[in-house]
Formats: structure tokens, C-alpha cells, sequence
């Protein structure tokens, strides 16, 4: 299965955990995911006190000269740990 296919289970596999990961687990999987379909983070900070929108931004630029394939895997990774938890 090509990693792109084993991604896209993931992303299905991620709507359908049995128990809430934790905000840091959440964060990391926004930022793996966005890192993985749109690459770095090119868009402005958010400023003022959106703590949430700053937090997801932070998550996605940390990831940064990430390649999609590598960011794909760890997102994988992350997943299926998640899963079996």
C-alpha cells in the first residue's frame, strides 16, 4: 500500500477514535495533517488572543522543511498509536 493510501486510512482512522486524544496529540495531528497536504506554513500569525488559532498555527510551523512523505508517516504513526491506546 503506497503511503499516500495508508495516509488516507489514517485520516478515516482518526474520525472514528474510540477515546479523545489529548490537546497535545490533537495539535500534533493538525499540524502532521496540514503539514502533509499543503506543506509549510506560509500564512500570516494570528495575533491577539486567539490562544487556539495561535496554538494550531505554532503546531503546523514547528513542522517546517518537513516533507509531506515524512510528515504523512509520522501522522500514520501517530494514528495507530492512537488507535490502540
Amino acid at each position: 500500500m503506497s503511503i499516500t493510501a495508508q495516509f488516507e486510512e489514517a485520516v478515516k482512522n482518526a474520525n472514528s477514535l474510540t477515546q479523545r486524544p489529548s490537546n497535545e496529540d490533537l495539535l500534533k495531528i493538525y499540524g502532521l495533517y496540514k503539514q502533509a497536504t499543503e506543506g509549510d506554513n506560509n500564512t500570516e500569525r494570528p495575533g491577539g488572543f486567539d490562544f487556539k488559532a495561535a496554538a494550531k498555527y505554532n503546531a503546523w510551523a514547528n513542522l517546517k522543511g518537513t516533507s509531506n512523505e515524512e510528515a504523512m508517516q509520522q501522522y500514520i504513526d501517530l494514528i495507530n498509536r492512537l488507535k490502540s491506546a
